[in-house]
């Protein structure tokens, strides 16, 4: 089913070119426009208004002279119901989507808004593509030697090179060999570059008999089907179905294209002005290294967001800006594992509403330095503790290496707080929000450090000095501890909520356009809330005007 997000077909054609869209009651004129694909495309995006919402350019558009935008003709003429060579069992009916959930039967990226669907076997297509003329045959196919034939009936056929069982996948067949290729992987590119390995793999038709694990999801693999492999390194091996997926590949065909130099060399992070002192590239102050002495818990490190527990640190020599030695020489340009792009290291800013933005791993939002990448359709951001997660990774209070798990169907429980794990990421063993949580942590009533420990091995005292609730009446199972003074405090409470945003810190226009900043903790008391009256254990947010200086 649709969930409820899908609405009638909005848009009416007629043959004069008149279009309307539902909600708005006049007809406008529109003309074409013949602007072939083929020819290098320069106009803003802001002139594309079309119905579908997408970005997939179609081959002409039509112009509009009443509201000056531009719209893909295939989704204009797109007519209501459609019968297509790769779904011949039913037709397909035009639908208008509220989300952009469905990937496209054809092309498998994100579909637009606009979309032609079967409702009984789940089948989306954008209008782009199911307007365009599929081949019967394909002539010289990427993963194969031989013409490759366009297989009309649904079947039950093993593809060759992802070796999965799909019915109603459009499928090729050679006819002079045993040979079997669904749509989506007979133009894989031969050579690639994923976010999960430092080289490039090369596609293989099959592996030497032996056993064989796949390099991203862990699992056994099946020598008999395509793979790709490392020239560099013998053992490393990537299911075909693993190396193109969209998080960890950006299927971009690299034979023939010259190798690039490691990323994370490029740039200077700061400049050594003497000894001991620094001009770090997002702070325009000098900044000075010195030993943490003494715990304060609003000295927060810029980068991290997180208290200046131990070890080195700079201080900013005219204003109150702080960072960890560690976060000061963190990469200026690195490789993610969740992204197939690189991501440059950057000062967080508000969206294009006027709000924070979140973490794409842990969701949390963003509060120091972050990691971004502009490349592609939408835009990817990372904060400097998830970007710290690297395979494998290596959790100081679990023995076993932990790997990203690439099945968003499973909710395996975390082994830290006890809860399901997210759809997108999560680790084999631990959740991805879990993972970043320092192992050890200081309370300020507290001289040693406090480690992490589940619920279940909690001792005789069972109340959380902060907030002082009975920790078995709580729903979280993980905590900080004192082995030798038996101190237990919340992980939400030492830290807050939103446990990684900074004092001072706008977060958007609110309360009848008041701007809302966030208030430093208070030493003496917990704050009443203004609106409940109750104490606020967590992040205080102010509206108005902010006394103190925010920090960059």
């Amino acid at each position: 089913s649709f969930s409820g997000d899908i609405n009638p077909f909005p848009v009416y054609y007629s043959p004069e070119c008149d279009v309307s869209v539902i909600g708005d009651e006049s007809f406008h004129r529109i003309f074409h426009l013949l602007w072939s694909n083929n020819e290098k495309f320069n106009v803003d995006d802001s002139h594309i208004k079309c119905i579908c919402h997408g970005s997939n350019l179609g081959t002409y558009y039509y112009f509009c002279v009443h509201c000056k935008q531009m719209y893909h003709k295939e989704c204009v003429e797109s007519p209501i119901k459609i019968t297509h060579p790769y779904h011949p069992e039913h037709s397909l009916q035009l639908y208008y989507l509220e989300t952009y959930r469905y990937e496209c039967f054809c092309c498998g990226k994100s579909a637009s808004r606009l979309v032609y669907s079967c409702t009984i076997c789940q089948v989306f297509m954008d209008p782009v593509c199911a307007m365009k003329l599929i081949p019967l045959v394909i002539e010289k196919p990427k993963t194969h030697d031989h013409p490759l034939t366009f297989f009309p009936r649904q079947t039950c056929l093993t593809c060759n090179v992802c070796g999965l069982l799909r019915k109603i996948y459009p499928t090729y067949v050679c006819l002079k060999c045993n040979y079997v290729a669904h749509n989506d992987f007979m133009y894989s590119p031969h050579i690639i570059k994923i976010s999960r390995h430092h080289h490039r793999l090369s596609y293989t038709s099959s592996l030497q008999s032996r056993e064989w694990s796949c390099g991203v999801c862990r699992q056994c693999i099946d020598g008999g089907y395509g793979a790709y492999t490392c020239d560099k390194c013998s053992d490393y091996v990537v299911r075909s179905r693993c190396a193109l997926g969209k998080n960890v590949c950006d299927g971009e065909e690299l034979e023939g294209v010259p190798e690039d130099d490691d990323i994370t060399q490029d740039e200077r992070l700061f400049i050594v002005i003497s000894e001991g002192v620094i001009l770090h590239f997002l702070h325009g102050h000098h900044l000075r290294l010195e030993i943490s002495m003494l715990y304060d818990e609003n000295k927060l490190c810029q980068a991290c967001v997180l208290p200046i527990f131990e070890g080195n640190f700079y201080t900013c020599m005219e204003c109150d800006f702080i960072l960890h030695e560690t976060c000061a020489k963190s990469c200026r340009r690195i490789q993610h594992v969740l992204h197939p792009y690189p991501l440059t290291l950057k000062l967080v800013r508000l969206n294009e509403w006027g709000h924070l933005k979140l973490c794409e791993a842990c969701f949390r939002y963003l509060g120091g330095f972050i990691y971004r990448c502009d490349i592609g359709e939408s835009r990817f951001n990372l904060d400097v503790r998830c970007a710290s997660v690297s395979e494998p990774f290596d959790y100081e209070g679990h023995e076993h290496p932990l790997f990203l798990s690439l099945d968003q169907n499973a909710y395996p429980i975390c082994h830290i707080c006890k809860e399901a794990c997210l759809k997108q990421l999560n680790c084999i063993t631990c959740n991805f929000i879990c993972a970043t949580i320092p192992y050890k942590a200081m309370y300020k009533h507290d001289r040693h450090f406090l480690k992490i420990l589940c619920g279940e091995e909690v001792c005789e005292k069972v109340w959380c000095e902060i907030c002082e609730r009975d920790l078995s009446d709580t729903n979280t199972k993980v905590f900080y501890w004192c082995d030798e003074c038996c101190t237990t405090v919340h992980i939400e409470c030492l830290f807050g909520k939103d446990s990684y945003m900074k004092p001072g810190q706008f977060l958007k226009p609110d309360f009848k356009g008041k701007k809302t900043y966030l208030l430093p903790k208070s030493n003496i008391s917990q704050p009443l809330c203004n609106y409940c009256k109750n104490p606020y254990i967590n992040k205080v947010f102010k509206i108005g005007s902010y006394q103190g200086r925010p920090r960059a």
